[in-house]
């Protein structure tokens, strides 16, 4: 993909506008990634990033792999089993869970492959461009804060009395998970690369773990409840152990 952020975004557009309309659930998640994606780049944009381009090339390798599911789970092709816990969730589940649904698979799974497309193995031998790489990835939890009450406003629908009050605590949770979960992904991207220089055997392996634990947490996500102040103590990413 060439075109960077700006085409990402529309692809994103084209998916919604052909969206089939048994799948007119999936607006919900697709529609926030569609916006959140924007802020990403007028973050860019702004220089809000050590290393734009970098971020941009990171952030472009991220969407792929989202739509790459997406498109792969409409035709009927296998998806990998976060994706395919989140995309097989009951259509009435509401917007929130919708949507945290498709960030766990998204950033749990997704996000370490991503890393590791945009950092080479030589990359990882140099602790200062690293250390720009960690602070760019810390960078956008900034942006994805700054989205969480619009996000929350964005998604409306029927509330509950209980929901209306837990929205600031809801609002709080989002932002101590995004920082959470990115400080696992970082450590599980360590992880990857480790298993990458093993050869793809042990990097298999090491995917294939993590796809498990991603997996479990969506089927924890599942579970009725107040999910955001849930995982507000039980934690949103997971965490992969050391190797066997």
């Amino acid at each position: 993909m060439n075109d960077g952020i700006a085409g990402v975004v529309a692809l994103m557009r084209q998916r919604l506008d052909e969206l089939p309309t048994e799948f007119e659930h999936r607006r919900i998640f697709l529609g926030t990634y569609l916006r959140t994606t924007q802020a990403v780049g007028t973050a860019i944009e702004r220089a809000c990033f050590e290393d734009p381009e970098w971020v941009e090339d990171w952030d472009v390798k991220f969407a792929e792999l989202y739509l790459d599911a997406h498109d792969a789970d409409l035709a009927g092709r296998s998806t990998a089993r976060p994706w395919r816990l989140a995309f097989d969730a009951p259509a009435d589940l509401p917007p929130l869970r919708h949507v945290l649904l498709g960030i766990n698979a998204h950033v749990n799974y997704d996000l370490p492959q991503a890393l590791l497309a945009v950092i080479s193995d030589e990359d990882f031998t140099d602790a200062g461009l690293m250390d720009r790489r960690r602070r760019d990835h810390e960078r956008i939890d900034g942006v994805l804060a700054e989205r969480v009450g619009a996000e929350d406003n964005a998604l409306g629908g029927a509330r509950s009395l209980v929901d209306r009050v837990l929205t600031p605590l809801n609002r709080l949770s989002s932002q101590r998970f995004l920082r959470e979960s990115r400080q696992k992904v970082w450590h599980n991207t360590a992880e990857l690369q480790r298993a990458r220089l093993d050869g793809p055997t042990a990097y298999a392996t090491r995917l294939a773990e993590l796809e498990l634990l991603s997996a479990a947490k969506i089927a924890d996500l599942l579970r009725p409840g107040q999910v955001l102040l849930r995982l507000a103590i039980t934690g949103f990413g997971v965490t992969l152990p050391p190797p066997a």
